[in-house]
């Protein structure tokens, strides 16, 4: 629905609904003329497979790369012309934003990132070689490309929020700023407020 640019007011009808507003069937009407208004640009992606195959898609929490079989994934990780991991050996890599710092990115040991942050979180997912190496903080800016090193033994699937694309070659990733999201929240139950009060959870 975000072609048609229009504010969306998340209910959460189900478990915990991080993104979400709490239901409450006696005030929606008046809890959404109440809300507070914030802009999120989500991801985009360029995932090329190994039969040169391009796929595109936008996620707003994070881009999540994952083994497709029992081989461990080997990955390069490159920031423009940086390379932030030469080769590593994994069960797969997250980049989040910091709307969705605090879902899987937390869970895998990643870092809580504030909305006006302006950086992502790249985070492995049980790194094997090189152990010590815990992910890495860069600036929304980044143009992030994730190699895959061994397509044939080592295949890996990409998914962005829940579009999956399967026998990854390689994947660009980058926040698309020309795309805003217009989320609303409750007065009381911000998104800033949520993020803080898992940053105070997670100490």
């Amino acid at each position: 629905y975000q072609k048609y640019n229009k504010p969306f007011y998340g209910i959460n009808r189900g478990t915990f609904g991080f993104l979400m507003n709490k239901y409450n069937k006696n005030n929606v009407v008046k809890n959404i003329f109440k809300a507070k208004q914030i802009s999120i640009s989500p991801l985009i992606i360029k995932a090329t497979t190994k039969h040169n195959k391009i796929f595109t898609a936008i996620a707003i929490n994070e881009v999540s790369l994952f083994r497709q079989s029992r081989q461990t994934a080997s990955l390069q990780i490159i920031n423009k012309n940086k390379i932030l991991a030469k080769k590593l050996i994994c069960d797969g890599v997250l980049v989040s934003t910091p709307a969705g710092s605090t879902a899987y990115n937390l869970s895998v040991g990643g870092p809580i990132l504030s909305l006006n942050s302006k950086k992502l979180a790249i985070t492995p997912i049980s790194p094997f070689r090189p152990r010590r190496w815990k992910g890495t903080i860069v600036p929304s800016s980044s143009v992030i490309t994730i190699k895959n090193l061994n397509i044939n033994k080592r295949a890996i699937s990409a998914v962005a929020d829940n579009i999956e694309v399967r026998n990854i070659k390689n994947i660009k990733i980058r926040i698309n700023t020309k795309i805003k999201f217009k989320l609303l929240y409750d007065k009381n139950n911000s998104l800033s407020k949520k993020i803080k009060l898992e940053q105070s959870l997670n100490k």
